[in-house]
């Protein structure tokens, strides 16, 4: 079965690259399309991404996309590209305060230090996303967010789209690269801000990303390495450990370089089994 497959990312080779994620997103997308899915990837359209370097290029109907951020009243636009050398199509989703300012560290100042304002950064671009949906005039059957930067997607789908008619029944993949404690704490007030309400498994304590998209996920993806082991320290958080009948697991053999021909096929039957 071809799937249409929205596949968000921070970090694409060779646009932005400070973790595993961004080789993956490179590979694996081309992979799945030659498997015959329609598949489209959005990221950040960060400040020192060249735009006449990689050919970025107007879309009419992606400019000044309104929609409600909380109680902010905000507007999103986008530009289309592709991965070079590839027809792997890529939306970069503008915002000249949000992403513009970020250096190639991205989550990191250049001291080092993890941006306060990641959580609130990172809910934008998943919330953005889902509201420029309608404007692409393609609707996915899959949403295919990777890491905690689009963990809060699941939740802004199921809290505040799921019900109009053209957002019906999408299912939401989480693919977990990395598990990094330093970007996992979602401020208590980052829901109050844009307008989600706090997951009932949540109600004490800081919410970790991963716990807070549990709630809400169809499919939640370990990729393990032989030293990183994501699905041990993900199964250690209860609000996942209660949902592990959604966890799977798939096993790279090399933590440099994975065999992704096996990662994406692995994915491709998961994804063919939450349709069948």
């Amino acid at each position: 079965m071809s799937l249409k497959i929205f596949y968000l990312t921070t970090e694409i080779i060779p646009f932005a690259n400070t973790s595993s994620l961004a080789a993956f997103s490179a590979k694996v997308p081309l992979l799945l399309q030659d498997k015959q899915h329609d598949i489209r990837t959005i990221i950040p359209k960060y400040g020192y991404v060249s735009e006449r370097k990689y050919i970025l290029r107007e879309v009419i109907r992606l400019r000044e996309i309104p929609f409600e951020f909380g109680e902010e009243n905000v507007v999103a636009s986008a530009k289309s590209a592709f991965i070079p050398k590839t027809r792997v199509q890529v939306y970069f989703l503008e915002d000249d305060q949000r992403f513009k300012p970020l250096t190639n560290l991205i989550y990191k100042a250049k001291n080092g230090r993890v941006l306060a304002n990641n959580d609130m950064r990172f809910a934008f671009f998943s919330k953005a996303s889902l509201a420029i949906l309608p404007h692409l005039f393609w609707r996915p059957d899959v949403m295919w967010c990777n890491d905690w930067q689009s963990a809060l997607v699941p939740a802004f789908y199921k809290q505040q789209y799921m019900d109009n008619e053209f957002y019906a029944d999408m299912k939401s993949v989480l693919v977990v690269h990395n598990y990094e404690k330093e970007y996992l704490p979602i401020a208590r007030n980052t829901f109050k801000n844009t307008g989600l309400e706090v997951p009932t498994s949540m109600k004490k304590g800081v919410v970790n990303a991963y716990e807070a998209a549990a709630e809400y996920i169809d499919l939640i993806i370990a990729i393990d390495s032989p030293n990183n082991q994501v699905s041990k320290k993900l199964l250690e958080l209860p609000a996942i450990k209660k949902k592990k009948s959604k966890v799977l697991t798939i096993k790279t053999s090399g933590d440099e370089s994975p065999d992704y021909d096996k990662v994406a096929a692995r994915i491709d039957i998961e994804l063919q089994k939450l349709f069948s």
